[in-house]
């Protein structure tokens, strides 16, 4: 059986955004392109895209992918 990645529904776009920040943070003192790497995660759902390091990896998985890139489209066209 496949293991199910558990997700909560976002109480604001403050929240995707405190999220994403910490993610990209923790990609980027590792060295990572942190930008393709979030892409890669929200394109795949493949948790390996994101680093361990500052407990980025468990961060995200907390957040459902669409609602992430609900956040995402919503920042870029609305602000």
């Amino acid at each position: 059986m496949k293991d199910q990645t558990i997700t909560f529904l976002l109480n604001s776009d403050k929240d995707a955004k405190h999220t994403l920040t910490s993610v990209y943070d923790a990609l980027t003192a590792k060295g990572y392109d942190a930008i393709n790497q979030i892409a890669g995660y929200i394109l795949s759902g493949d948790p390996t895209y994101i680093t361990t390091h500052a407990n980025a990896r468990k961060m995200i998985q907390k957040v459902d992918r669409y609602e992430l890139l609900k956040a995402l489209i919503k920042s870029y066209l609305v602000n």
